[in-house]
């Protein structure tokens, strides 16, 4: 008797299947909140405020405003639109004042520089001469 047995699971294969599920659901996820986004909101960009037609709406983004991809209230609160060009530049403004690159401190919490080791260059110099 001659009975049919399933191979073993590959474990690369399971990794290559949760990859490909979980790229899958992002697309339909940002498939989502895109369409309604476009639907809620005119189409230009928030911040240069570039007006899109059909020809080039591929251009036009939707920015989360808390930059967490996985808040979309159906309201639409946490998106704006923006050109690739405001969006690539929102992003890396956030970047930076997470690094430390902003005037103000990203969070309470955060040490703000007291060391100062030009101050005393000035007298330095001066005993020299």
């Amino acid at each position: 008797m001659n009975r049919y047995k399933p191979k073993p699971a590959n474990p690369a294969n399971k990794v290559d299947q949760l990859i490909e599920q979980t790229h899958r659901n992002r697309v339909e996820r940002e498939r989502g909140y895109r369409a309604q986004a476009l639907k809620m909101y005119p189409w230009i960009c928030g911040r240069c405020e570039r007006e899109f037609t059909h020809s080039n709406l591929r251009e036009l983004t939707v920015h989360h405003r808390d930059h967490n991809h996985d808040n979309n209230p159906p309201d639409g609160s946490n998106w704006e639109l923006l050109c690739l060009y405001c969006h690539d530049n929102e992003h890396a403004r956030f970047i930076d004042a997470q690094w430390g690159g902003s005037s103000t401190p990203a969070s309470p919490d955060q040490e703000t520089v007291t060391h100062k080791p030009f101050e005393a260059l000035a007298d330095l110099l001066k005993r020299k001469e």
